[in-house]
């Protein structure tokens, strides 16, 4: 990994992070990295297999052996195939992100995934984008950024998505629900969400996703890795 150019955005749930990733690296020509459909994935295979998720499961070989690909689409989103099913919608669901981070939490899943995200380094770079890219993952990148926005814009833009889906949701049950994802992600005893020491915080929440894209490139350029 020593001569891939690595970019880490990393941030709690609904702060933007996946989409302005996943933009940033078809604009440079690098490699995207989801690093929480990995763990959204394996809350769905434990389910699926009748796992019991809990602090103390051994997930290791069910994440080592997940039959998992990722597929690119021609507007520049991915399709998710688990076990040849194409679970992309499931993914993004209220619930199977609730099941992702209680996978999280447990430290012997993170080690068994760590292998599988170093791959996604590769040639001529990579964005990647989660809650401990930055910290655990990839350390030696040469670009970290911690994206945040308020907790109301981050709930009222799932607000809108759920909406767009015909989901019947409120705007205060999500607030409660981001609240509480939080305060799970960032008091976890295993990789807790937190921005790097030497990472660059935005603050996505007054910004459009091409200005949080565009912020992001600057600080690449004035890095050298463009």
């Amino acid at each position: 990994m020593n001569n891939v150019k690595i970019i880490t955005i990393d941030g709690p749930s609904g702060s933007g992070k996946g989409t302005i990733s996943r933009i940033l690296a078809e604009q440079l020509g690098f490699h995207y990295l989801d690093s929480g459909a990995l763990y959204r994935l394996l809350g769905l295979v434990a389910v699926r297999h009748g796992i019991e998720i809990s602090i103390n499961a051994d997930f290791t070989q069910l994440a080592k052996n997940m039959d998992v690909s990722f597929q690119a689409k021609a507007d520049g989103h991915n399709i998710v195939l688990l076990e040849g099913e194409d679970v992309t919608d499931e993914l993004r669901t209220e619930e199977t992100g609730a099941l992702a981070s209680r996978v999280a939490e447990n430290p012997r899943v993170r080690s068994a995934l760590l292998e599988r995200q170093h791959q996604f380094a590769r040639l001529p770079g990579l964005v990647a984008d989660g809650r401990d890219m930055g910290t655990k993952v990839f350390p030696e990148a040469q670009l970290k950024i911690f994206l945040t926005a308020s907790i109301e814009e981050r709930a009222s833009r799932r607000y809108k998505q759920l909406l767009e889906k015909g989901e019947n949701v409120k705007l205060r049950a999500l607030e409660e629900q981001v609240r509480s994802r939080d305060e799970r992600d960032m008091n976890r005893e295993t990789s807790p969400l937190a921005a790097a020491t030497d990472a660059v915080e935005v603050d996505s929440s007054d910004l459009t996703i091409q200005e949080a894209v565009d912020s992001v490139q600057n600080l690449a350029i004035l890095r050298g890795l463009l």
